[in-house]
Order: C-alpha cells, then structure tokens, then sequence
C-alpha cells in the first residue's frame, strides 16, 4: 500500500470534522508521537494548498519534523547519526515557528502562540546546553489540539 493509499483509508476512517480530515490526523497523529506520520499526512494537504495556507501547513510541517529528529535522537543518543539530531531539530522548529507565527494568536483551531512558545522554549533548552541536552521525553510528550472556532 502506497504512503497515499494509506492516507486515503485514514481519512476514510474518519468521521466527517470541522476541519480537512488531514489537518485533524496530524494532531492525532502528533500527540502519539508519531511525528513522521504526522508530517506526512499534513504534506498531503500541504501539496494540495497555495497562498498562505501552504505556508501554514508547511510550518506544522516543519516543527514535526523538529520532532522526529529530537523522538530519534532521544531513543538512540550514542548513534552515530541519530546521535546528532539536536541542531536540525533546532533549525526546524525555528523555521517552523516562522511560518506559523504570522497567523496568531489563533488559526484553524489552533492556538498558534503556544505551539510558538512550546518550539522557543525547546530551542531555548538545546541551546542553552550546547546541544549536549534534549529535552524531550517519551513519557511526557508535548500535546496540541485544535478546537472548534
């Protein structure tokens, strides 16, 4: 089954929401730490979006993949690769969180201003430790959710 047959049968699953199904499996997907499904089925939404909603979803986009990176890196720490994850997590968030920023306080259910200070506040902690401590934790993953407006 391709990466978009699968999307298909998971929007499928899903009831009709106020919001596109994709934008709603990302939050799904997200707050179970599943960030690299999370990102993929945002880009299916993402590839069919232009204007400033495209770049809104691309910084959803951008900070999970911020969070793939940390999820590896704190799973595998001594990994050659994985190891060194914590500068592009970094990088991602930033990005991510600059992309977003300009529809806060509020878009499409999300409250923006959080999610921003939830990326600033991590970056803040990697920095600070000179990319040496990832603050990051399986058992206390960071949730965000959309509400209806």
């Amino acid at each position: 089954m391709t990466k978009r047959e699968r999307i298909a049968e998971s929007i499928l699953s899903r009831g009709p929401g106020k919001f596109p199904a994709c934008y709603e499996l990302f939050f799904s997907h997200f707050n179970a730490g599943e960030y690299y499904e999370a990102h993929d089925v945002l880009e299916h939404l993402w590839l069919d979006s232009t204007g400033p909603l495209a770049q809104f979803y691309k910084g959803l986009i951008q900070i999970a993949g911020g969070f793939v990176h940390l999820r590896l890196q704190f799973l595998r720490p001594m990994h050659p690769k994985d190891g060194r994850r914590l500068r592009p997590a970094c990088r991602l968030l930033v990005l991510g969180s600059s992309n977003i920023r300009p529809f806060a306080p509020h878009h499409l259910g999300l409250d923006v201003c959080a999610l921003c200070s939830l990326c600033e506040h991590l970056v803040h902690k990697i920095e600070s430790s000179h990319f040496t401590d990832n603050p990051w934790n399986m058992e206390v993953r960071p949730q965000i959710s959309i509400s209806a407006e």
